[in-house]
């Protein structure tokens, strides 16, 4: 969850979007219901709708309740997305319990995964602004090619550091920045303002998965919520793979590069021998801090509050965390 600092401030607002959530999960259809139970019950950190909330609070919004909405919106979309990445990638755990897709199939849990689809956009109808619109229509695109840029590139040992970062920022930092600048446009801020949400939002999801990828080779399970080497043995080939390859010894290199085709639990604990030994997982986090450290700068245009001092706050968090 959202670091208690911040949920204290919006307490009241983050209630409200999980009023939102459970009332739009809600479907005649039981199966529907009951995978959003189970999603719901599996907790999650809030961090997009958070991201909405303040932003429109930062941007002195307070006409209405579409920032609800909204929050509401991003989280369905990426929990869609955390749905179909469960199947294709025949994930079992995710945030401590099993997935969605291992409890009630492959089938119904992409089928859910496209209702809360529609659901969002259902939502987003309600709004009428066709900002609002735009950004989200031209959000889920762009997450969809992230995913599909990392499907083509899957154990792929000759993966450069830019095609990684284009993956990140498409697939994980497009949401953030879309939440961020929707707090602005709902605000009514000028354009320049609404972009510096955004980059703030970019640079912010992208710190998150940086951490997210240095957690798979050194986090604790029980506080990761997943099992330790699933982006290994998914072939997903992240920036501590890609920097031990170009910076580690010859052999090294020439072990991380066979380990990737053949991803055993033996060749697991050999990669994270040399990640330790080359400091990799010390360098992805000073990465992840130059990101938040943009992330913070890009906020200099917004009005000072208590509601970007959370932003700034949330920032931080996004490195300082172990799951």
């Amino acid at each position: 969850m959202i670091p208690k600092i911040i949920s204290n401030v919006i307490s009241d607002e983050m209630s409200e979007v999980d009023t939102v959530i459970r009332g739009q999960l809600h479907s005649r259809i039981p199966l529907i219901s009951e995978i959003g139970d189970h999603l719901i019950g599996s907790g999650g950190k809030r961090l997009r709708p958070a991201l909405v909330v303040l932003s429109a609070l930062a941007s002195n919004y307070q006409s209405g309740m579409d920032h609800f909405r909204l929050a509401a919106v991003v989280e369905f979309i990426h929990t869609a997305t955390l749905l179909h990445d469960d199947v294709v990638d025949e994930s079992g755990l995710r945030r401590g319990r099993t997935t969605a897709n291992v409890v009630f199939g492959n089938a119904a849990t992409v089928l859910v995964g496209d209702f809360l689809y529609s659901r969002a956009f259902q939502l987003v109808a309600q709004i009428r602004n066709p900002e609002v619109t735009k950004e989200l229509a031209n959000a889920t695109n762009t997450i969809a090619e992230g995913e599909i840029k990392q499907l083509i590139n899957l154990q792929d040992p000759e993966i450069s550091e830019d095609t990684y970062y284009n993956i990140v920022r498409s697939k994980t930092a497009q949401l953030f920045e879309t939440s961020g600048k929707l707090g602005g446009i709902l605000g009514g801020l000028e354009a320049d303002a609404i972009d510096a949400l955004g980059s703030y939002g970019m640079h912010m999801g992208t710190a998150f998965q940086l951490v997210d990828d240095a957690l798979d080779y050194s986090g604790d399970e029980h506080e990761i919520g997943k099992n330790l080497g699933d982006d290994f043995f998914e072939g997903k080939v992240t920036l501590p793979l890609i920097h031990v390859i170009k910076n580690g010894s010859m052999e090294e290199a020439e072990f991380v590069k066979n380990a990737i085709k053949n991803n055993s639990m033996e060749d697991l604990k050999r990669v994270k021998e040399i990640l330790k030994l080359n400091k990799v997982i010390e360098y992805v986090h000073h990465k992840a801090d130059h990101e938040v450290n943009q992330a913070i700068a890009a906020l200099d245009i917004i009005s000072p509050s208590k509601y970007k001092t959370c932003l700034i706050e949330l920032a931080q968090f996004a490195t300082n965390r172990t799951s």
